[in-house]
């Protein structure tokens, strides 16, 4: 059974505890603070669990030659790159307003750290969870810092390789033993033949004690619900209000009818998924009891007889008799009582033979 453990307050992943949907905002928000909000409500509205940002310190995540560069493209805020980063950043004050506003909603709220004082900034403000991008997680001085922080970790994988997340879940299971990580495809958007979804398994495979998910960024919910089906304990997409807005993550995103049939269909995949124990289901029975096969007399079996195969037939049966995948058991069996020809033979007249038809009971 994979590690279970509380990502948030009150909130477990792994094991059969619900699949965790994290609404990655991002920088979907424009840099606006109000259109961030209404990202915020947007998301619990439809059923995801959790808000997600993205936080930097600019000056620590690019040098200043990387600031100053031109920046002309359609999707820029500003003439420099860091004009444009600028535009995108909220403040201090402003992300404790955000965090305050998803309490009041009533959702969790957290950013992905996306250099070493945006995490410290996190730590502070007390966020439930450190999310860490595909582009940070070969960053180990940074990926051993966040995790000596003690705060359950959701690492994304995109663009690493199998040895690479070998040493990730090592350098991190020294510090931290609350965390899981994601498959992902750092593509936006991403084409179906590059999500490989076999990784999960291969996750599964390597990394037996931790919770595994999902981070997609292709278009629509299909390839994320069969993840889910897959086994992701986690799962995270990108939102946005309008995919025709100005940004390079919102035509991978999800609108808002495209997140609530997400979170809709996860729910229904997680009741599909059943127990993996194979029997027949109280469900089945009125099935069973109309349809249900019995093994029959083909001839006049009189009382005393031993049975042969060819006394024996299968068919739907009133009343219900022996099942069919017992049939064989019955040969060299004597009957106790005369049983007509094309009559259901039921337990009761086989010497020696009890079985009962069983199904699961809740």
């Amino acid at each position: 059974m994979p590690l279970k453990f509380e990502l948030c307050p009150g909130r477990m992943i792994g094991g059969s505890n619900p699949c965790f949907i994290i609404a990655e905002i991002g920088q979907n928000h424009q840099g606006d603070i109000e259109i961030a909000k209404k990202m915020i409500k947007m998301a619990k509205d439809c059923g995801a669990d959790c808000a997600k940002f993205q936080k930097s310190e600019l000056e620590y995540k690019f040098n200043k030659r990387a600031l100053e560069r031109p920046y002309t493209s359609k999707q820029s805020w500003g003439k420099t790159y860091g004009e444009h980063k600028r535009h995108l950043e909220f403040s201090h004050v402003q992300y404790l307003e955000l965090q305050n506003y998803a309490k009041e909603v009533g959702i969790f709220f957290t950013a992905s750290g996306m250099d070493e004082m945006a995490v410290e900034f996190l730590h502070e403000l007390d966020v439930p969870f450190f999310k860490v991008g595909s582009g940070d997680t070969n960053n180990f001085p940074y990926l051993e810092k966040t995790a000596k922080k003690g705060r359950p970790m959701v690492v994304s994988s995109g663009m690493q390789s199998m040895e690479t997340m070998r040493r990730v879940y090592q350098t991190v299971k020294k510090h931290n033993q609350n965390f899981c990580i994601l498959q992902c495809t750092s593509a936006y958007p991403l084409e179906a033949e590059d999500v490989n979804l076999h990784v999960i398994a291969e996750y599964q495979k390597e990394f037996p004690d931790i919770p595994i998910g999902y981070s997609g960024h292709e278009s629509g919910v299909h390839i994320s619900v069969a993840a889910v089906a897959l086994g992701a304990k986690v799962i995270e997409r990108h939102v946005t209000l309008d995919k025709s807005w100005k940004g390079s993550d919102h035509e991978a995103s999800l609108e808002p009818s495209e997140l609530t049939e997400l979170v809709k269909a996860i729910r229904l995949v997680e009741r599909s998924l059943g127990t993996g124990i194979k029997q027949m289901l109280p469900c089945e029975k009125p099935c069973h009891d109309k349809l249900g096969k019995s093994v029959v007399a083909k001839v006049a079996i009189p009382k005393g007889t031993v049975l042969s195969m060819d006394m024996l037939g299968v068919k739907v049966g009133e009343p219900k008799g022996i099942p069919p995948e017992d049939i064989f058991q019955l040969v060299g069996k004597s009957v106790t009582e005369d049983v007509e020809e094309d009559e259901s033979i039921t337990p009761d007249v086989v010497d020696g033979y009890g079985k009962k038809i069983k199904c699961r009971v809740e």
